[in-house]
């Protein structure tokens, strides 16, 4: 079981996890370990709810193929744990910040004695700069 939040829960059939090698410079070790973990989800036929479901295929992520499977590689560590553990993070990022409503903002305005102050501390200031006129004898 993969907890994604409180409520998302992901079974672990629904990704598929498979080790590859890493691509670029380290010599030796990319040539011969994979390291390097592909992760694929299904989103359509996974247990997520429908709307979830239409939310993650409508993000515009170019990690989503035209058939609502999201293609994940962690390379970005040594050891094939931690990247492992990297793309199942990375995973869990991408539903939260897909499935997350964000609340509508409601426009506020100045109360009117807040008006009153701002007009009054104007004129205020007004009437100082005014006395920093010349004087006249």
């Amino acid at each position: 079981m993969i907890f994604i939040s409180n409520t998302i829960r992901l079974n672990d059939h629904e990704v598929e996890i498979s080790a590859i090698r890493a691509q670029g410079a380290g010599g030796q070790n990319v040539n011969k370990v994979s390291s390097a973990i592909h992760l694929r989800f299904d989103i359509t036929t996974s247990s997520l709810s429908a709307p979830q479901k239409e939310r993650l295929l409508a993000s515009n992520d170019n990690r989503i193929s035209k058939e609502g499977v999201f293609i994940l590689k962690a390379q970005q560590f040594r050891t094939q744990e931690r990247n492992k553990a990297d793309a199942l993070e990375r995973l869990q990022q991408f539903i939260i910040q897909a499935t997350s409503i964000s609340k509508n903002r409601k426009p506020t305005r100045p109360s009117r004695n807040a008006k009153r102050k701002r007009v009054d501390k104007k004129t205020q200031r007004g009437k100082t700069k005014a006395l920093r006129g010349k004087v006249d004898f």
